[in-house]
């Protein structure tokens, strides 16, 4: 069986947002960008000589609008179903996140005033629900996807046969990106302690890299060591009453 490519495809500089091309027997698309980012994703695709038409689903990691934002325009732009976690279908059928974002540090608190996290994407309807763990053989793609929930109650990750995580916001490249090779929290979660147990059950899998969507891949004996600090830093603000959490 050839190995199953990841191909980044960025939509916000060179890697601070970003979806990812997975080629396998057919083409799979992971994440859509922010609103008004399907035709650049769309071209991006064509210029990597794959047929637009040929790619068998689009994954949506989770319910945050740099990830589902064209999800819709996609979707009619390739003719390709949509798939979302059943958890998240609430932002998926509004166009809208929950709010507020909860930040995980300072960054977060910056980033929650920036008016463009707060428009309204175009709804859609998953044509794939996911409610566990998905094959995606039928679609393929020797993959498989991972509900990874924390960041977002519907997060969801894909894991290649090869071993490779395409993570969503389980897991990010330090300052969006801008700094590489080094792993920290995304700007939100809305349960940070149950974000770090689906990072942790990932990580018990063996990745051979994660690819998130906020930065380059990611060493898993590098994210091993930050996941250790992050448990100890959780505890401490946990003791303190300052870890917040999304109500359920």
């Amino acid at each position: 069986m050839s190995r199953t490519k990841v191909v980044p495809i960025p939509v916000i500089g060179r890697h601070n947002i970003n979806a990812y091309l997975l080629l396998g027997r057919r083409p799979v698309l992971v994440d859509a960008g922010i609103p008004g980012s399907g035709h650049k994703i769309h071209h991006r695709i064509t210029a990597l000589g794959v047929d637009p038409a040929d790619v068998s689903l689009i994954v949506i990691t989770h319910g945050h609008i740099d990830h589902f934002g064209s999800a819709a325009e996609l979707h009619r732009l390739t003719g390709a179903p949509l798939a979302g976690h059943i958890a998240d279908l609430g932002p998926y059928r509004s166009g809208r996140v929950r709010e507020p974002y909860l930040p995980t540090g300072p960054m977060g608190r910056l980033m929650a005033r920036n008016r463009n996290l707060h428009v309204r994407a175009e709804p859609f309807e998953p044509a794939v629900l996911i409610r566990g763990e998905t094959n995606l053989e039928d679609f393929g793609l020797a993959a498989r996807i991972m509900p990874t929930p924390g960041h977002t109650a519907g997060s969801v990750s894909v894991l290649t046969d090869d071993g490779d995580l395409v993570a969503g916001d389980l897991i990010a490249g330090s300052f969006m990106g801008l700094i590489p090779d080094r792993p920290a929290n995304p700007p939100f979660h809305d349960d940070p302690r149950q974000n770090l147990a689906s990072l942790r059950e990932m990580l018990a899998l063996n990745p051979t890299r994660l690819h998130v969507g906020h930065g380059t891949a990611l060493d898993p004996g590098r994210v091993r060591r930050w996941a250790d600090k992050e448990h100890d830093r959780l505890a401490r603000l946990d003791a303190a009453g300052r870890l917040a959490t999304r109500d359920k």
